[in-house]
C-alpha cells in the first residue's frame, strides 16, 4: 500500500513542499490525457488509498471528494486530442502532468513523477523532481494524484458518450477494445479520436 516513505526522504533533503504526480489516458484510442498533481498534509491517513487502478470505480468516485478536501493543493490539467496527434503521447503527458504542478496553490518545490520518464520531444518536467516506477502503488502522493486523473478523465469521457453515442465512450473509456474496434470500423473516427492511434484499423 502506498505510504509516505518516498515524501519523507524528500524531506530529509530539505524540500518542504512535496506533490505527486500521476496521469491518466496515455493508452486510449479517443479524448484527452489527463494528469493531477497533489500536495498532502505530513501522514495524512486516507483509508483506502491505492493506486487508481487497483480500486472499483465507485471507490475512486468515493476518495475524489475526500482528497481535494483534504489535500493542502490539488489540481487537475489536460491535452486534447488534436495536441496528442500534433506532438506525441510521451510531451503531452509531460505537459499535462507539469500543468498540473503548475496550478497548485501553494507551489511544491518538490514533484514525485510516477513512472520512468519526465520528458519528451516536446515538453518536460521542470519542476525538480524524481521519477517514481510504480510511483502510485508506493507514494501517498502519487496515489491520490492516479485517482484525481482517472476519475476527471472517467467523467470527462461520460461526457463525450453523451455527446457521441455510437461509440459507447462511457463502457470502454476510449481504449483500444474489441467492441470499440468494431465502432470505429463501421463508424470511422469521431472529432475526439486520435487519428495517430488509428493505424491499425
Amino acid at each position: 500500500m502506498p505510504d509516505y516513505k518516498i515524501e519523507q526522504a524528500a524531506r530529509s533533503k530539505g524540500y518542504s513542499l512535496i506533490c505527486g504526480c500521476d496521469e491518466a489516458g496515455a493508452g486510449p484510442l479517443a479524448g484527452r490525457v489527463y494528469a493531477a498533481a497533489v500536495i498532502l498534509p505530513e501522514g495524512l491517513e486516507l483509508p483506502g488509498l491505492n493506486d487508481s487502478k487497483q480500486l472499483t470505480e465507485k471507490k475512486r468516485e468515493a476518495l475524489f471528494p475526500i482528497i481535494q478536501e483534504r489535500a493542502v493543493a490539488w489540481a487537475v490539467a489536460y491535452v486534447e486530442a488534436e495536441e496528442i496527434d500534433a506532438t506525441d503521447i510521451l510531451s503531452c503527458r509531460m505537459k499535462a502532468m507539469q500543468l498540473a504542478i503548475d496550478r497548485l496553490d501553494p507551489q511544491p518545490d518538490y514533484a514525485l513523477i510516477d513512472g520512468s520518464r519526465d520528458h519528451g520531444k516536446q515538453f518536460a518536467i521542470t519542476t525538480p523532481h524524481e521519477c517514481v516506477v510504480k510511483g502510485d502503488s508506493l507514494s501517498a502522493s502519487i496515489a491520490a494524484a492516479s485517482i484525481l486523473a482517472k476519475v476527471s478523465r472517467d467523467r470527462y469521457m461520460a461526457e463525450m458518450a453523451a455527446l457521441y453515442p455510437r461509440y459507447e465512450f462511457e463502457k470502454h473509456k476510449g481504449y483500444g477494445t474489441k467492441r470499440h474496434m468494431e465502432l470505429l470500423r463501421q463508424f470511422g473516427p469521431s472529432p475526439i479520436h486520435r487519428r495517430t492511434f488509428l493505424k491499425k484499423l
